[in-house]
Order: structure tokens, then sequence, then C-alpha cells
């Protein structure tokens, strides 16, 4: 008999031999039908799995983020058995599960694939789900699987082949396709009963640009035929709420192919909606006692070979600049930590000193291949609300406390509501990938735990995740139609002090190291603009609304009212505009709800003998007629609900 230890601490003795699946029968029927993979002793296993000593078993289902992954990743497999299907001679390389669904990458030869052969490929893939035929996973020998992949002349997966270790190699088996495969499936195809391909893309082989096209075919798939017509519902919203779309028409940013790609340029609405953010996040920075600093957007490829950026992102920077005369090289600016990391070190510090809290909304660049390039969220040149604290060791508890409380006071003041803090720590098998020592990096690591439990925080553990420097708290927030995106971070550093040399002279009268917290509650300006532009499908809180209302004249006769009215507005510091054009008062108001503006001051006969508005509210509530006074107060109480209070 062995002992099978179950996420709630209760402990199964079952036979040795005893499968995944039988385990899930034992505790219910139910739970049977629906597990979909799972995890023994941290390991990726089969539903098949026999088990054969003690240790803890996780199950999963189609709610949890690693049965999804089964299931779609598994899904990929019956998509290529019918891509091979219905293109003969094509070339199967890899074919992973993703945020949403999976993707394929296929060398279709002469084959040409387009939207028109979608539902072929839809058809052929239900056929075989009815099949219920299971996954089946199977150890081969490296000279075999060469074999294998030879006799169907597929270089792609001969390469891969070639770079594992004998012993190490897996086929995965269902109906009459193979596949090379880790592992990591759903019991059989009938698990699956919707699909969509959703549409196809170039990618070159291993993402290298020098190596050959492949097609990516991209699908989704479902356990339910009504969970796909809800997925493609919600993409039709997304659709509508998408940031570049509702970024042009309300006017915020564009783009410019003289400029260059993934440099955004902002418009004076967007401009302003920025300095907003800035200026929101600025007071309550200032009450927390942070300083403002500027640094260069350039810095010598020293200073990131110190802080060691460039040997962990040389490949993803802009290439050196040399001085027309000097000689000496330069890097545009892909982190501001080095920059502030000298600025501490421009005076002597004492214990007594610490923290010191400097603030820069700083603008760095970093290269992203064309490919990536996504509006705001993926460019090339961003600003963040960066932040680093340098505190004692004793310090770092309670500020680190503090940051959480800042982010919290962003999102609260947003709308983002519904968020996973995510403490993402390095990987304990693949330690090269990091700088500095063990000792320093568990002090980190038990920090960020230690705070986000005293916080209360709703938090997961991501092993993998850290910044090659130090561990982190991300926070992972849900966007109106539930999805999740990394917004704000808190990182916790003991390394680049000692690159740095950074010291303080503590109450012994001796020189002591510093540590370092790294901050971004935003992340970037441009990524959060997008994520808020999606969220609220660009219906900002009402602080933050470039125009909080509009003058809407009935007739060019009441102009010198209207005016009135405006300066009034001004008075109250409501940021308003006066539409004072000969057009019908239905499309003043169409165009104003398109613009999102978010109340629209109706100004006729009645209203100007009244010294009045008529308030429309954007949505088409009718609010009735009021004096500015009382419109002022409207919108003061609006917004005092919303924007949340900042407590040091």
């Amino acid at each position: 008999m062995i002992k099978i230890t179950l996420p709630d601490g209760s402990v199964k003795e079952v036979q040795q031999g005893t499968t995944v699946l039988e385990v899930a029968k034992s505790i219910s029927e139910g739970l049977a039908r629906n597990v979909l993979s799972a995890q023994f002793n941290g390991q990726t296993v089969e539903t098949s799995t026999p088990l054969n000593q003690d240790g803890s078993l996780v199950l999963f289902t189609w709610k949890d983020k690693e049965g999804k992954k089964a299931f779609w990743h598994s899904s990929s497999h019956v998509m290529a058995q019918a891509l091979q299907e219905l293109f003969p001679g094509v070339k199967l390389t890899i074919g992973p599960a993703i945020e949403n669904g999976f993707y394929y990458d296929v060398d279709f030869g002469e084959h040409k694939i387009s939207d028109a052969d979608f539902p072929k490929i839809e058809k052929r893939m239900l056929e075989i789900a009815r099949g219920k035929h299971d996954f089946s996973l199977r150890e081969v020998s490296k000279q075999n699987a060469l074999d294998f992949y030879k006799k169907e002349q597929n270089p792609f997966k001969v390469e891969l082949i070639e770079n594992l270790e004998d012993g190490d190699i897996t086929f995965c088996d269902h109906d009459n396709f193979t596949d090379l495969c880790r592992g990591g499936h759903i019991p059989n195809t009938g698990n699956i009963k919707a699909v969509k391909i959703m549409n196809v893309a170039g990618a070159y082989w291993r993402g290298d640009e020098n190596k050959p096209q492949l097609t990516r075919v991209y699908g989704i798939s479902f356990p339910k035929q009504k969970d796909l017509k809800e997925y493609l519902a919600l993409l039709e919203e997304a659709k509508k709420r998408d940031h570049r779309k509702l970024g042009k028409e309300l006017q915020l940013f564009t783009f410019s192919q003289k400029v260059g790609q993934g440099l955004p340029l902002w418009l004076p609405k967007g401009a302003a909606l920025r300095q907003r953010l800035e200026d929101f996040l600025k007071r309550a920075q200032h009450k927390a006692g942070y300083e403002s600093v500027v640094t260069p957007h350039i810095g010598q490829k020293e200073l990131y070979e110190t802080s060691g950026h460039y040997a962990k992102y040389g490949e993803d920077s802009f290439q050196p600049i040399l001085t027309p005369h000097e000689n000496e090289e330069f890097l545009l600016k892909p982190m501001n930590c080095p920059h502030h990391c000298e600025i501490y070190n421009a005076s002597a510090w004492s214990y007594r000193d610490l923290p010191k809290r400097f603030a820069e909304f700083g603008t760095v660049y970093r290269y992203e291949q064309s490919g990536e390039l996504h509006g705001l969220t993926r460019v090339r040149g961003f600003t963040q609300d960066d932040a680093h604290i340098f505190c004692t060791p004793d310090q770092l508890d309670q500020e680190f406390k503090n940051v959480i409380d800042l982010v919290l006071y962003v999102f609260g003041s947003l709308g983002f509501e519904d968020f996973t803090a995510q403490v993402s720590l390095r990987d304990p098998e693949n330690k090269e990938k990091y700088i500095g020592s063990d000792e320093n990096w568990e002090k980190a690591e038990q920090a960020i735990i230690n705070a986000a439990k005293e916080k209360g925080l709703n938090y997961v553990i991501e092993t993998g995740e850290a910044a090659f420097y130090g561990p982190k708290l991300d926070f992972m927030v849900k966007d109106a139609l539930g999805r999740s995106w990394q917004l704000g971070t808190i990182q916790v550093d003991y390394n680049l002090p000692e690159r740095f040399d950074l010291t303080y002279k503590g109450s012994d009268n001796e020189e002591h190291r510093p540590v370092m917290i790294h901050r971004a509650p935003f992340g970037s300006m441009e990524r959060f603009v997008a994520i808020l532009l999606e969220h609220t499908a660009g219906n900002f809180p009402l602080w933050l609304m470039p125009q909080q209302a509009i003058i809407l004249s009935l007739s060019e006769k009441y102009e010198k009212y209207t005016k009135k009215v405006l300066n009034l507005l001004e008075n109250h510091e409501i940021r308003s505009a006066l539409d004072n054009r000969s057009e019908t008062m239905g499309k003043k108001i169409r165009e104003a709800e398109m613009n999102k503006i978010p109340y629209m001051l109706i100004i006729g006969e009645q209203e100007e003998l009244n010294g009045t508005v008529s308030v429309r509210k954007h949505g088409g509530d009718d609010l009735g007629e009021m004096t500015i006074e009382d419109f002022a107060q409207l919108i003061s109480k609006e917004i005092n609900a919303s924007l949340k209070t900042f407590e040091v």
C-alpha cells in the first residue's frame, strides 16, 4: 500500500500501481468524470499514470488552469492529425497550449491554407474526437525516435530529438496518430466537444528569422458547445473594446511609420490623460515619502554591464550608439534601476537617512520584433512609473507592505477589483538564470511571502517567474471581460546593491549593504492605458476623463449664455467643451455618445431664462434641469465616490 496526500491534507491509502483516475474514482464518480490531468509530487502526469510511491496528488478539471492546459495541448494533437490527413505531406513541428487555446506550427509545403479550409479542419477534428481515442504516452529510444521521423522526412522533429537525451524521449499515441510529446494529456479525445480554428499566421522555426517560415494554425476547443458560443461572444465584445480602435476613435494616440514601429505618439487628449494618471500617482507618492528624480534616456554600456542587464537582455536592447569622436558606447536606456543606483551612490548615507525612495516616470527602450508589436501593449519605447526604495534589512518588511498599500490604492481608484497576487520565485533547478547568493534569494523570497500573508492577499506561488536579480510580487488583474493581465509589480533585490557597491553607515559605525525594492504600480503607462481602455470600454472614471462634459446648444442665438456656462464649469474645474455648430441636436448627442463624454448639458430658451442646464448622462439617462452649482456638486460626489483615499 502507498499513501497519497490530497490538497486538503487528507491521505488515501491505495494499492501500489493504482492509476490517477482510480484515485479520482475513490473520491467521487463525478470527479472521475471531470478530471482532465494531474500533478504527482509536482510533476505533470496522465490520468492513466500508475502511482508507485507515496506522494502528493493534485487533480485538475476544466475549472483549473492546468486542466485547460492539458485540454488544449491534447486538442493540438487532434488538430495535427486532422491537418496531416487533409493536407498529405505536411511537416509538423510543435503544438503547445497557450493562454486561450493552442497552435501548431506546420510546414505546408506546396499547400496553401486559408479561412475557407477552417470548416473542414473543424469537422475532421470533431470526427476524431467522437472516436473517444485514449491518449497514451510511451517512452522511445533516441534512435527509434530519429528513425521514425527520418522515415517521415520531417527535419524539424529530427532537430528537436537530436537535442534531447536518450531516455528522456516520449511519444504520444491516439487513434492512428503519433507525435513527439513530453506529456500532459486528457484521458481521451471524447472530452473535446467543440472546436474552432481561429486564424493562421506566419512564424519562423524556433523564432529565428534565419530559419524556415512556417504557418502557425491557431485553434481553441471546449468540453461543451455552449462554452464555445460564450467565448465567441466574448471575442466580439473584445473587438469593440480593442484599445487600438478606441484610441483612434477617442483621439488618444497614434503611430507613424516615419517615426518607427512600436513608438507611440500621444495626441493632446491622450497626453492629458497620461498627465492626470501621473499627477494622481505623484500625489500619493509624495504623501508616502517618495522623492522625484530624472535620469537620461541613454547610458554608457558599462552601466548595464555592471547591473547585469546587458548580459541578460543585450539581445533585446537596441544596438550600442557610438559617439562621433570619443568612441564611447551608449545604449538607449532599457531599465531605470541602474541610474537610480548611481543617484544613491552620489551621496554618503547613514541608517538614519534610510529609507530613500526615488521615483521617476522614466522612458525606456527595448527592441521587440515587428511581428510581436501590438498597439500600446507591446511597444519599443514606454514609460514606467518606476521607483526604487533603498532601505535597511530591518525596514524591508514594512516598506514592502507600504508598497502593497499603494498598489491597492491605484487599483481601487481605477476600478480593478478582481485580482490575484502572484509570488514569483526563481527556478531552483535552473539557478544559472539568476544572479546572487542562495542566502539572499531565500531572504528575499521569504520577505515577499510574509508580506503577502500579513496583508491578507489572495496569492499564488509561481516558480521560475522571478526577475534575474530577485523575486517579485506581481498583480494579476481580471478586466471586465474576465481576461487576466499582469499589472503592477514589486521586487526585492539584494543583488544590485552588491553589484553597484551601495552602502550606508549603521549604528555600529560600520558600512552595511542596503536592500533595494523595485516597484511600478502601473507597470508601463502605455500598457496600463491600453488595459484600462479595454476594461472600461473608454468610459474612464469621471476624475480621469479627458472631457467630463460638453455643452450642446439648440441654436447659435444662445451663444452668449453657453459661453457663460462654459466659464462657470471651468471655475468649478470641470473639463468641458462647447458644441455650437448648426447641426441637429440628435447628431450632436450621437457624436457625444460616440466620444464617451460622461455628461451632456443641453441649452435652449428655457435653460437660458432659468439660468440652468438640462443634463443628459452618457448612456441615455435624462437627469433633468439643474443649476450649474447643483451639477458641480453632482460631479464632485461622483468623483469622490470613485477616487479612493490614500492613507499612509
